[in-house]
């Protein structure tokens, strides 16, 4: 069952009614659709795409992305400097003001540091290796860091900025996990700086969004006409193509690929079509003694890198990319592709061999193969279980008996996340940076722990796949000021990743958005929902 949640003046902050405004002849409504809802409004509460695309276009970043070419520019900061080599200096943007109509300053920037390493936030790896935040003046903000950091604001774009005083005012002063505990007022609630305004809640059934008119980016206003979005989660692919078909959606995605030519034929609507840098992969608990789903008893056979390389070498790459994603995919042999700093086209993936797969097995020791689940997201990413279903049959060529468990992201990601209580499971992950070292620290770096039990390296690595060797890379790599060292230290941490087979790479999906023909859209890498850069006839 739903929450509903309905934003009020007098309820919520009266900036926000005013913000929203009345409706009129010339209001242009978006009416936008994916296949899962944000799981809250706090932006700090996933770190997972589709939450952050949604309120993105609410909460605004230090700094900000060009969506087509990716390049970092000024957002609620104007400019920043590296003062010493620990000491970054932030010059923050003046007659900013927050919907509620607060005006923003260095204290709500102090306060979201502090907010986005604490509690139930699964941003915290935004702000790795920060040890404080500290006020100049009302304008200006200090970030010391562990150790000298040269690519410290690459993530910030997607590091919302929050009232400190409307945080305090409504007790939301920390990031609440919905799937385990009740709600906070940010949880249902939000009050960023952005172009758009929260004005309606009912999770998973709709939520709606009016233009913010008193935006600072004035240019930022003449890029888009929309007034009003209306957000609507459509599980089914077919009833989500259905309603962009009828006119009652104006942009779905991702479109199912089998369904692009009947779009685009259709002279109501076309499906854009660009690249993703997010790659799709299959991880492994390799550090269990005994694994929790799996009738192997008394040990690990996810241990033995010899099976690891079973598994990979009985994945029919090119099956998956023909058959299931319709050639809108491009296999990889890396845990990053082409577009992130990194990237080595001379990595080549083992080839397809069942016979050698099976031979490995039982070099092994499991002749006859072995039982284990495969945890599985249903609604993420393009053609996800279809995926998993796929991987399901081509295992069992070599013996290895695999229970398919998908379901919905909202319950996936948690079941992830929570006890880390997985065997085999499938993640897409998408550096926010652009940089390998986001992933090399969140997605392969050896679990570690602060001093209060907190996951800061290794927070996506669900299978604990640890190599010293590369975290030791991954923490010069930070520092390294000279890019051809720098670059050569993060080649080496890829060769030991690779090597090891410590994930399954499988590819990075393309991008499909059906759109409406009286809708202009612009399709970014990272999938972020950009509602300011929309137009509507």
């Amino acid at each position: 069952m739903s929450l509903k949640w309905v934003l009020q003046a007098g309820v919520c902050a009266v900036g926000l009614a005013m913000a929203a405004g009345g409706a009129s002849a010339q209001e242009k409504v978006l009416r936008w659709s994916s296949q899962g809802d944000a799981f809250s409004m706090d932006p700090y509460v996933r770190n997972e795409s589709l939450t952050l695309g949604v309120m993105g276009n609410v909460y605004e970043g230090l700094t900000r992305r060009d969506t087509k070419t990716l390049e970092i520019q000024p957002g609620l900061a104007i400019r920043w400097e590296q003062q010493e080599p620990t000491r970054w200096r932030f010059w923050l943007r003046q007659g900013v003001k927050f919907q509620d109509g607060r005006p923003f300053t260095a204290d709500d920037v102090v306060f979201s540091f502090n907010r986005v390493r604490a509690g139930a936030s699964d941003l915290k790896t935004r702000v790795a290796g920060i040890k404080e935040a500290k006020k100049i003046d009302d304008f200006t903000v200090d970030f010391i860091t562990d150790v000298p950091n040269p690519i410290i604001m690459y993530e910030w774009d997607t590091w919302g900025i929050l009232s400190a005083t409307w945080a305090k005012e409504n007790f939301a002063l920390e990031t609440v996990d919905v799937t385990k505990t009740a709600p906070n007022f940010a949880s249902t609630s939000a009050n960023g700086t952005g172009p758009f305004v929260l004005t309606y809640r009912e999770a998973d059934v709709r939520t709606e969004f009016a233009v913010n008119q008193d935006w600072w980016d004035k240019d930022g206003r003449k890029k888009f006409n929309v007034t009003k979005v209306i957000y609507r989660p459509i599980k089914n692919p077919a009833t989500a193509v259905a309603a962009l078909l009828s006119g009652q959606i104006d942009v779905v995605e991702p479109v199912p690929v089998q369904d692009i030519d009947r779009i685009n034929k259709s002279g109501q609507a076309k499906v854009e079509i660009g690249p993703e840098l997010r790659t799709i992969f299959l991880g492994m608990d390799t550090d269990r003694n005994e694994l929790v789903y799996s009738d192997v008893k008394g040990k690990n056979p996810l241990k033995d890198k010899r099976v690891r390389q079973a598994f990979y070498q009985a994945i029919d790459i090119d099956a998956i990319k023909t058959k299931i994603m319709r050639n809108l995919a491009v296999p990889s042999a890396m845990m990053i592709g082409a577009g992130v700093n990194g990237y080595d086209t001379n990595v080549k993936r083992l080839p397809y061999d069942p016979a050698a797969a099976k031979k490995l097995l039982t070099d092994a020791g499991y002749p006859n193969g072995f039982g284990i689940t495969l945890d599985c997201p249903n609604d993420r990413y393009v053609n996800d279980e279809a995926i998993c279903q796929a991987v399901v049959g081509m295992l069992a060529r070599i013996g290895v008996k695999v229970t398919l468990n998908a379901q919905s992201k909202t319950i996936i990601f948690p079941f992830y996340a929570a006890k880390r209580d997985t065997s085999f499971y499938m993640l897409g992950w998408t550096p926010g940076s652009v940089d390998s070292w986001n992933v090399l620290y969140n997605i392969v770096g050896s679990v570690k722990k602060d001093a209060q039990g907190r996951i800061v390296r290794g927070l996506f690595n669900y299978g604990a796949w640890s190599s010293p060797a590369l975290d030791d890379l991954t923490d010069k790599i930070l520092t390294e000021t000279d890019k051809a060292k720098r670059d050569g230290m993060i080649a080496q941490a890829w060769k030991l990743h690779t090597d090891d087979i410590g994930h399954l790479p499988l590819h990075q999906q393309a991008l499909a958005w059906g759109v409406r023909n009286n809708v202009s859209v612009v399709v970014s890498p990272f999938n972020r929902y950009d509602w300011s850069l929309v137009n509507v006839k």
